[in-house]
């Protein structure tokens, strides 16, 4: 997620009103923890039906997922699952070097701990990273994997562009950050963005920057093709779906279509007026497109 944007959207929950208590949904689902191996995990659960792991991405909590999305894959028949990434949110560090297999590993750790039947598996950003080492360490773990706006560990991934870069390292200004996001034009769909987070009472959408430190060595490890699972994809034997926007600066689009090519059957869609929220800005599109995939 764009750090920036993170500035924004807390200022933002200054202004607004808080959520209603009476709700029902991801914005006031309770958190709860689980211990697994020793390392204490945070989750959220919504809704009821075949369950959906979502797994987020750099310098994000389980906060920063737009809970009308959510609640969306909720009322489509799913138990949704979020969580929090070691060392975010209330979800513990190890003291060893963070890894992209390691986050991998421990999310399997939590569907055991949840006794989840071969969930369907999403993950945005570095958590399509952490989705991809999952499903290949840990192939009977699940049944259908979802790729948001991620990129291969082969070797062979494109880096970010030079905005995405100064985005990455805290140098770009606000409006660089939120286009990352939403590209220009699509203002209204960044600030409902901001509006959706700030549903949640409290909600802290931004890990500690010294953890976003550690995801951003582990990220950098998988692009350059130095984490073993990254060359293990294209041996994927399940349903996959890839989807990106192209004109994301942080994953460029050239990073989805490579996945749509290694993975045997996988599909493939982009978003020509999208960026790496692609799947909120078309949700109209995308959602029924993610929900049919989730069906079969």
């Amino acid at each position: 997620m764009a750090r920036l944007l993170v500035v924004a959207v807390l200022v933002a929950a200054l202004l607004l009103p808080a959520a209603d208590a009476r709700a029902q949904g991801a914005a006031t689902a309770p958190t709860r923890t689980v211990e697994v191996d020793g390392l204490t995990i945070a989750y959220r659960t919504v809704g009821k039906g075949r369950p959906v792991v979502l797994i987020q991405g750099l310098s994000g909590t389980m906060d920063g997922w737009d809970p009308t999305f959510v609640d969306a894959l909720a009322r489509a028949g799913h138990r949704v699952v979020l969580f929090d990434n070691e060392g975010v949110g209330r979800s513990e560090a190890r003291r060893a070097p963070l890894t992209i297999r390691r986050m991998g590993d421990n999310t399997a750790r939590l569907i055991r701990a949840l006794r989840l039947k071969r969930p369907d598996v999403v993950g945005w950003s570095m958590g399509g990273m952490i989705a991809q080492s999952f499903a290949v360490r840990h192939p009977r773990s699940l049944r259908r994997l979802v790729l948001l706006a991620t990129a291969p560990g082969d070797g062979r991934a494109a880096m970010p562009t030079a905005a995405g870069s100064a985005i990455l390292t805290g140098e770009g200004d606000a409006a660089t950050a939120t286009s990352a996001l939403f590209p220009p034009g699509h203002e209204a769909d960044a600030e409902r963005f901001v509006r959706n987070l700030a549903r949640r009472r409290g909600f802290v959408p931004r890990a500690p920057q010294a953890v976003i430190q550690r995801q951003i060595a582990a990220s950098g490890t998988w692009l350059l093709g130095g984490d073993a699972d990254g060359r293990k994809v294209a041996r994927l034997k399940l349903p996959v779906l890839v989807g990106g926007g192209e004109l994301d600066p942080l994953l460029p689009v050239a990073n989805q279509v490579r996945l749509g090519r290694i993975i045997p059957r996988a599909q493939l869609v982009t978003y020509r007026d999208a960026a790496h929220a692609f799947f909120l800005q078309e949700r109209k599109h995308f959602l029924p497109r993610l929900t049919r995939f989730l069906r079969r």
